[in-house]
Protein backbone atom coordinates (compact mmCIF):
# COMPACT_ATOMS: atom_id res chain seq x y z
CA UNK A 1 0.00 0.00 0.00
CA UNK A 2 1.35 3.22 -1.00
CA UNK A 3 1.29 6.82 1.73
CA UNK A 4 -0.31 9.69 0.56
CA UNK A 5 0.09 12.83 2.05
CA UNK A 6 -3.25 13.83 0.64
CA UNK A 7 -4.86 10.94 2.25
CA UNK A 8 -4.75 12.44 5.89
CA UNK A 9 -7.18 14.30 7.57
CA UNK A 10 -7.25 18.07 8.50
CA UNK A 11 -6.20 18.19 11.83
CA UNK A 12 -9.48 18.80 14.58
CA UNK A 13 -9.82 20.99 17.35
CA UNK A 14 -8.59 19.13 20.23
CA UNK A 15 -8.82 22.12 22.43
CA UNK A 16 -11.61 19.61 24.72
CA UNK A 17 -9.10 16.68 24.85
CA UNK A 18 -7.50 15.63 27.73
CA UNK A 19 -3.60 16.68 27.93
CA UNK A 20 -2.09 12.70 28.12
CA UNK A 21 -4.21 12.40 25.12
CA UNK A 22 -2.82 15.24 23.53
CA UNK A 23 0.88 14.78 24.10
CA UNK A 24 0.67 11.04 22.56
CA UNK A 25 -1.03 12.47 19.67
CA UNK A 26 1.19 14.94 18.85
CA UNK A 27 4.30 12.04 20.02
CA UNK A 28 2.38 9.96 16.68
CA UNK A 29 2.72 13.41 14.43
CA UNK A 30 6.85 13.35 15.38
CA UNK A 31 6.86 10.38 14.26
CA UNK A 32 5.45 10.33 11.10
CA UNK A 33 6.92 13.63 10.53
CA UNK A 34 10.32 11.87 10.89
CA UNK A 35 9.11 8.79 9.05
CA UNK A 36 8.50 10.53 5.64
CA UNK A 37 11.97 12.78 6.16
CA UNK A 38 13.91 9.58 6.68
CA UNK A 39 12.20 8.16 3.36
CA UNK A 40 12.45 11.86 1.31
CA UNK A 41 16.39 11.14 2.21
CA UNK A 42 16.53 7.81 0.96
CA UNK A 43 14.69 8.27 -2.22
CA UNK A 44 17.47 11.16 -2.89
CA UNK A 45 20.27 9.67 -1.35
CA UNK A 46 22.96 9.20 -4.62
CA UNK A 47 24.92 5.93 -5.31
CA UNK A 48 28.25 6.27 -2.95
CA UNK A 49 30.01 5.59 -6.78
CA UNK A 50 29.56 7.50 -9.95
CA UNK A 51 27.62 4.79 -12.42
CA UNK A 52 29.98 3.14 -14.94
CA UNK A 53 30.11 4.80 -18.89
CA UNK A 54 27.48 3.95 -20.67
CA UNK A 55 27.67 0.36 -22.02
CA UNK A 56 25.64 -2.21 -23.77
CA UNK A 57 25.33 -5.12 -21.08
CA UNK A 58 21.43 -5.24 -19.92
CA UNK A 59 20.29 -5.92 -16.33
CA UNK A 60 17.29 -8.41 -17.10
CA UNK A 61 15.04 -9.01 -14.24
CA UNK A 62 11.83 -11.45 -14.66
CA UNK A 63 9.35 -12.31 -12.13
CA UNK A 64 8.24 -16.06 -11.17
CA UNK A 65 5.39 -15.59 -13.38
CA UNK A 66 7.69 -14.44 -16.38
CA UNK A 67 6.85 -10.87 -16.88
CA UNK A 68 10.45 -9.64 -17.91
CA UNK A 69 12.04 -6.07 -18.60
CA UNK A 70 15.88 -5.15 -19.37
CA UNK A 71 18.27 -2.15 -18.32
CA UNK A 72 21.34 -1.11 -19.40
CA UNK A 73 23.66 -1.46 -16.52
CA UNK A 74 24.87 1.86 -16.30
CA UNK A 75 21.94 3.43 -15.08
CA UNK A 76 22.44 1.07 -11.81
CA UNK A 77 25.02 3.35 -9.74
CA UNK A 78 27.06 1.23 -7.26
CA UNK A 79 26.04 1.01 -3.38
CA UNK A 80 28.47 -0.03 -0.78
CA UNK A 81 27.44 -3.38 0.22
CA UNK A 82 24.64 -3.65 2.87
CA UNK A 83 22.61 -0.77 1.43
CA UNK A 84 18.92 -0.80 0.88
CA UNK A 85 19.53 -0.58 -2.90
CA UNK A 86 16.57 0.96 -4.90
CA UNK A 87 13.46 -0.27 -6.68
CA UNK A 88 13.74 -2.48 -10.11
CA UNK A 89 11.07 -4.31 -11.32
CA UNK A 90 7.24 -3.77 -10.91
CA UNK A 91 5.67 -6.76 -10.96
CA UNK A 92 2.59 -6.38 -8.48
CA UNK A 93 2.45 -7.96 -5.13
CA UNK A 94 1.38 -11.30 -5.99
CA UNK A 95 4.31 -11.95 -8.09
CA UNK A 96 8.02 -11.63 -7.14
CA UNK A 97 11.18 -10.74 -8.79
CA UNK A 98 12.73 -14.53 -9.31
CA UNK A 99 15.35 -14.44 -12.14
CA UNK A 100 18.24 -11.98 -12.77
CA UNK A 101 20.75 -11.50 -15.19
CA UNK A 102 23.07 -9.76 -17.04
CA UNK A 103 23.39 -9.99 -20.60
CA UNK A 104 24.44 -7.92 -23.75
CA UNK A 105 22.16 -6.25 -25.87
CA UNK A 106 23.00 -8.55 -29.01
CA UNK A 107 22.77 -11.90 -26.77
CA UNK A 108 20.00 -14.56 -26.82
CA UNK A 109 18.23 -15.96 -23.14
CA UNK A 110 17.52 -19.66 -22.31
CA UNK A 111 14.46 -19.96 -20.55
CA UNK A 112 13.28 -23.71 -18.99
CA UNK A 113 10.63 -24.55 -17.34
CA UNK A 114 10.32 -27.03 -14.77
CA UNK A 115 8.50 -29.49 -16.76
CA UNK A 116 12.08 -29.40 -18.56
CA UNK A 117 11.21 -27.66 -21.55
CA UNK A 118 13.07 -24.99 -23.25
CA UNK A 119 13.04 -21.70 -25.59
CA UNK A 120 14.88 -18.89 -26.63
CA UNK A 121 14.59 -14.95 -26.81
CA UNK A 122 16.68 -11.95 -27.66
CA UNK A 123 17.78 -9.94 -25.31
CA UNK A 124 16.52 -7.30 -27.46
CA UNK A 125 13.19 -8.80 -27.82
CA UNK A 126 12.66 -7.62 -24.12
CA UNK A 127 11.17 -4.57 -23.66
CA UNK A 128 13.87 -1.67 -22.48
CA UNK A 129 12.75 0.33 -19.45
CA UNK A 130 13.86 2.60 -16.88
CA UNK A 131 15.26 0.92 -13.57
CA UNK A 132 11.71 0.98 -12.22
CA UNK A 133 10.04 -0.45 -14.95
CA UNK A 134 6.85 -2.64 -15.36
CA UNK A 135 8.01 -5.14 -17.87
CA UNK A 136 5.95 -7.40 -20.45
CA UNK A 137 5.46 -11.16 -20.25
CA UNK A 138 8.03 -13.05 -22.08
CA UNK A 139 5.97 -16.21 -22.31
CA UNK A 140 2.86 -14.77 -24.24
CA UNK A 141 4.61 -17.15 -27.40
CA UNK A 142 5.29 -19.76 -25.59
CA UNK A 143 2.28 -22.40 -25.01
CA UNK A 144 2.65 -23.84 -21.74
CA UNK A 145 1.34 -26.69 -20.45
CA UNK A 146 -0.66 -27.08 -17.10
CA UNK A 147 1.02 -26.50 -14.43
CA UNK A 148 4.16 -25.41 -16.28
CA UNK A 149 6.23 -22.32 -15.29
CA UNK A 150 9.32 -20.87 -15.65
CA UNK A 151 12.45 -22.63 -13.61
CA UNK A 152 16.01 -21.59 -14.90
CA UNK A 153 16.79 -18.52 -16.70
CA UNK A 154 20.41 -18.34 -18.06
CA UNK A 155 22.16 -15.63 -20.57
CA UNK A 156 23.89 -16.98 -23.63
CA UNK A 157 27.13 -16.21 -22.65
CA UNK A 158 29.02 -18.51 -25.39
CA UNK A 159 30.26 -21.49 -23.18
CA UNK A 160 30.54 -24.98 -24.65
CA UNK A 161 28.11 -26.69 -22.67
CA UNK A 162 25.29 -25.58 -20.69
CA UNK A 163 25.23 -27.70 -17.08
CA UNK A 164 21.69 -28.25 -15.84
CA UNK A 165 20.97 -29.75 -12.41
CA UNK A 166 17.53 -30.78 -11.17
CA UNK A 167 16.18 -30.39 -7.80
CA UNK A 168 17.06 -33.69 -6.57
CA UNK A 169 20.64 -33.38 -7.99
CA UNK A 170 21.04 -34.79 -11.48
CA UNK A 171 23.35 -33.60 -13.60
CA UNK A 172 22.64 -32.93 -17.68
CA UNK A 173 25.65 -31.54 -19.58
CA UNK A 174 24.27 -30.06 -23.50
CA UNK A 175 26.14 -28.83 -26.30
CA UNK A 176 25.76 -25.17 -26.98
CA UNK A 177 25.35 -26.63 -30.66
CA UNK A 178 21.60 -27.49 -29.16
CA UNK A 179 20.62 -23.95 -27.81
CA UNK A 180 21.50 -22.03 -30.75
CA UNK A 181 19.67 -19.57 -32.40
CA UNK A 182 17.44 -22.46 -34.02
CA UNK A 183 16.21 -24.07 -30.28
CA UNK A 184 12.63 -24.66 -31.15
CA UNK A 185 10.37 -23.51 -28.37
CA UNK A 186 9.44 -26.18 -26.48
CA UNK A 187 12.56 -28.58 -27.01
CA UNK A 188 12.61 -31.52 -24.06
CA UNK A 189 16.32 -31.43 -22.26
CA UNK A 190 15.30 -33.18 -19.44
CA UNK A 191 13.34 -35.80 -18.18
CA UNK A 192 11.79 -34.86 -14.34
CA UNK A 193 11.15 -38.08 -13.68
CA UNK A 194 14.63 -38.85 -12.88
CA UNK A 195 14.71 -36.07 -10.61
CA UNK A 196 12.09 -33.12 -10.38
CA UNK A 197 12.58 -30.34 -11.87
CA UNK A 198 15.73 -28.02 -13.19
CA UNK A 199 16.74 -25.84 -10.49
CA UNK A 200 20.03 -24.48 -11.96
CA UNK A 201 22.32 -24.04 -14.60
CA UNK A 202 25.53 -22.36 -15.63
CA UNK A 203 27.89 -22.43 -18.92
CA UNK A 204 31.40 -24.15 -18.66
CA UNK A 205 34.45 -24.32 -20.53
CA UNK A 206 34.65 -28.25 -21.59
CA UNK A 207 36.75 -28.64 -18.47
CA UNK A 208 35.55 -26.95 -15.16
CA UNK A 209 34.91 -27.72 -11.78
CA UNK A 210 31.43 -27.62 -10.92
CA UNK A 211 29.84 -26.56 -7.89
CA UNK A 212 26.46 -27.47 -6.49
CA UNK A 213 24.77 -25.90 -3.95
CA UNK A 214 21.29 -26.98 -1.92
CA UNK A 215 18.88 -24.54 0.06
CA UNK A 216 20.84 -26.02 3.11
CA UNK A 217 24.16 -24.80 2.81
CA UNK A 218 25.18 -28.29 1.27
CA UNK A 219 27.37 -28.72 -1.34
CA UNK A 220 29.66 -30.66 -3.83
CA UNK A 221 32.44 -30.29 -5.48
CA UNK A 222 33.50 -32.44 -9.01
CA UNK A 223 35.24 -32.10 -12.41
CA UNK A 224 32.78 -31.64 -15.00
CA UNK A 225 34.57 -33.84 -17.23
CA UNK A 226 33.31 -36.91 -14.76
CA UNK A 227 29.34 -36.15 -15.81
CA UNK A 228 28.75 -38.68 -19.01
CA UNK A 229 26.89 -37.71 -22.19
CA UNK A 230 23.58 -38.97 -20.50
CA UNK A 231 23.92 -37.10 -17.26
CA UNK A 232 24.41 -38.59 -13.76
CA UNK A 233 23.37 -37.70 -10.08
CA UNK A 234 25.60 -35.42 -8.71
CA UNK A 235 24.64 -34.56 -5.42
CA UNK A 236 22.55 -37.13 -3.11
CA UNK A 237 20.31 -34.02 -1.05
CA UNK A 238 18.58 -35.10 2.01
CA UNK A 239 14.94 -35.16 2.18
CA UNK A 240 13.16 -31.86 2.57
CA UNK A 241 16.53 -29.87 0.64
CA UNK A 242 16.61 -29.14 -3.11
CA UNK A 243 19.41 -27.76 -5.67
CA UNK A 244 19.69 -24.33 -5.65
CA UNK A 245 22.46 -23.52 -7.61
CA UNK A 246 25.49 -24.89 -9.61
CA UNK A 247 28.58 -23.13 -11.08
CA UNK A 248 31.64 -23.91 -12.91
CA UNK A 249 34.79 -22.38 -11.42
CA UNK A 250 38.60 -23.29 -11.41
CA UNK A 251 41.29 -23.89 -9.14
CA UNK A 252 41.90 -20.80 -8.56
CA UNK A 253 38.82 -18.88 -8.59
CA UNK A 254 35.74 -19.85 -6.17
CA UNK A 255 31.79 -19.09 -5.50
CA UNK A 256 29.68 -16.81 -4.49
CA UNK A 257 27.10 -17.50 -1.99
CA UNK A 258 23.95 -15.25 -1.25
CA UNK A 259 20.77 -16.48 1.42
CA UNK A 260 17.62 -15.43 1.57
CA UNK A 261 18.42 -13.36 5.12
CA UNK A 262 20.79 -11.21 2.82
CA UNK A 263 24.21 -12.99 3.66
CA UNK A 264 26.71 -13.48 1.45
CA UNK A 265 30.38 -14.66 1.34
CA UNK A 266 32.81 -16.14 -1.48
CA UNK A 267 33.76 -19.69 -0.86
CA UNK A 268 37.10 -20.05 -2.56
CA UNK A 269 37.80 -23.39 -4.45
CA UNK A 270 41.18 -24.33 -2.63
CA UNK A 271 39.10 -24.55 0.32
CA UNK A 272 36.27 -26.77 -0.79
CA UNK A 273 37.87 -29.88 -1.70
CA UNK A 274 36.98 -32.11 -4.61
CA UNK A 275 35.18 -35.39 -4.35
CA UNK A 276 36.47 -37.61 -6.65
CA UNK A 277 33.28 -38.15 -8.87
CA UNK A 278 29.77 -37.39 -8.60
CA UNK A 279 26.83 -38.92 -6.94
CA UNK A 280 27.66 -38.43 -2.90
CA UNK A 281 26.28 -36.62 -0.47
CA UNK A 282 27.45 -33.27 0.61
CA UNK A 283 29.24 -31.04 2.80
CA UNK A 284 28.62 -27.50 4.39
CA UNK A 285 29.64 -25.01 1.77
CA UNK A 286 27.76 -22.57 4.06
CA UNK A 287 26.54 -22.02 7.44
CA UNK A 288 22.79 -21.24 6.52
CA UNK A 289 18.88 -22.95 6.00
CA UNK A 290 18.02 -20.40 2.76
CA UNK A 291 20.75 -20.25 0.19
CA UNK A 292 18.86 -19.02 -2.73
CA UNK A 293 22.13 -19.49 -5.38
CA UNK A 294 25.56 -20.06 -6.44
CA UNK A 295 27.38 -18.58 -8.63
CA UNK A 296 31.20 -18.55 -9.87
CA UNK A 297 33.41 -15.75 -9.15
CA UNK A 298 37.08 -16.13 -10.61
CA UNK A 299 39.79 -14.03 -9.01
CA UNK A 300 37.29 -11.99 -6.96
CA UNK A 301 39.66 -9.32 -5.58
CA UNK A 302 41.37 -8.38 -8.69
CA UNK A 303 40.57 -6.53 -11.99
CA UNK A 304 38.07 -6.32 -13.78
CA UNK A 305 35.64 -5.47 -10.87
CA UNK A 306 33.31 -8.49 -10.45
CA UNK A 307 29.86 -6.75 -9.49
CA UNK A 308 26.88 -7.88 -7.57
CA UNK A 309 23.52 -7.33 -8.57
CA UNK A 310 20.79 -8.75 -5.53
CA UNK A 311 17.10 -8.58 -5.70
CA UNK A 312 14.32 -9.09 -2.92
CA UNK A 313 10.68 -10.48 -2.93
CA UNK A 314 9.82 -6.19 -2.57
CA UNK A 315 11.62 -5.83 -5.83
CA UNK A 316 14.42 -3.74 -4.75
CA UNK A 317 17.92 -4.36 -6.02
CA UNK A 318 21.33 -3.18 -5.16
CA UNK A 319 24.54 -3.25 -6.94
CA UNK A 320 28.06 -3.45 -5.20
CA UNK A 321 31.28 -5.06 -5.94
CA UNK A 322 31.98 -8.58 -5.33
CA UNK A 323 35.40 -7.61 -3.68
CA UNK A 324 33.85 -6.09 -0.64
CA UNK A 325 32.79 -9.66 0.23
CA UNK A 326 35.91 -11.15 2.18
CA UNK A 327 36.87 -14.46 0.52
CA UNK A 328 36.93 -17.80 2.67
CA UNK A 329 38.69 -20.91 2.82
CA UNK A 330 36.49 -22.55 5.56
CA UNK A 331 32.53 -22.61 6.36
CA UNK A 332 30.78 -18.86 7.31
CA UNK A 333 27.70 -17.71 7.41
CA UNK A 334 28.37 -15.11 5.37
CA UNK A 335 28.37 -10.91 5.56
CA UNK A 336 25.12 -8.76 5.29
CA UNK A 337 25.21 -7.95 1.55
CA UNK A 338 22.03 -5.95 1.90
CA UNK A 339 19.84 -4.35 4.38
CA UNK A 340 16.08 -5.64 4.35
CA UNK A 341 13.19 -5.02 5.90
CA UNK A 342 10.46 -6.93 6.11
CA UNK A 343 12.00 -8.68 2.85
CA UNK A 344 13.60 -11.63 1.68
CA UNK A 345 16.27 -12.11 -1.52
CA UNK A 346 14.94 -13.77 -4.12
CA UNK A 347 17.98 -14.23 -6.84
CA UNK A 348 21.08 -12.44 -7.60
CA UNK A 349 23.94 -12.50 -10.34
CA UNK A 350 27.56 -11.41 -10.78
CA UNK A 351 28.93 -9.51 -13.86
CA UNK A 352 32.06 -8.75 -15.22
CA UNK A 353 31.98 -4.91 -15.30
CA UNK A 354 34.81 -4.58 -17.55
CA UNK A 355 32.67 -6.46 -20.27
CA UNK A 356 30.81 -4.62 -23.25
CA UNK A 357 31.21 -0.92 -22.70
CA UNK A 358 29.97 1.11 -25.65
Amino acid sequence: MTFDASDLMDRPDLSDIRGDVIAYIESLERALAEAQSSGRASRAESPLEPSEPPTTMNVISISASGLAKRTPRHLYGRQRRGGMGIFDLDSGENDAPAFLAVADESAGLILITNQGRAMRTDVRAIVETDVRGRGESLLENFPLRDGEKLAVVIADEGGSYLIMVSERGQVRRIGSQYLGKNLQPGTMLYNTSEGGAPAAACWTSGNSELVIGTRQGKGIRFAERQVPVRGCLGLRVDPGDRVVGVAATTEEGGVFLVTDDGKGTIRLANGFSANKAPGSSGKVLMKTDALIGVMAIDEPAINPPNDVFVISQLGKIIRFQAAEIPAKEGVVQGVNCMNLRSDTCTAFTVSSSGAASA
